[in-house]
């Protein structure tokens, strides 16, 4: 469970918290850099989700019944994943969040 989720189920607070990855998406960012827009249009076509793909996971977590009630999951491909280990370590995410703390305060 991530640490904004167990904050907020510690809170007695009925707010959910996900984290997903929407994956890797055909834009325009790269317009500019005839280079990696001429790769990315390459193997675009084969390897990188269009921007309706790229958003589909990001929809599915925000507004998919089944999704409903969880919190602190991670989602790729709108299915709930297993992030980097990282992700899972308590005293890492402790430190992330006074970390971040400091920063808004």
């Amino acid at each position: 469970m991530n640490e904004l989720a167990r904050h907020l189920k510690d809170d007695g607070l009925e707010i959910t918290a996900n984290s997903l990855h929407p994956g890797a998406i055909a834009t325009n960012l790269f317009r500019h850099y005839s280079f990696i827009s001429g790769v990315f249009g390459l193997l675009g076509k084969y390897i990188i989700k269009n921007v309706h793909q790229g958003a589909a996971t990001t929809c599915y977590v925000a507004l998919h019944p089944q999704v409903r009630g969880m919190s602190g999951r991670y989602f790729a491909d709108s299915n709930t994943a297993e992030p980097n280990s990282q992700a899972n370590d308590p005293e890492m995410a402790r430190k992330l969040w006074d970390y971040s703390l400091n920063l808004v305060n």
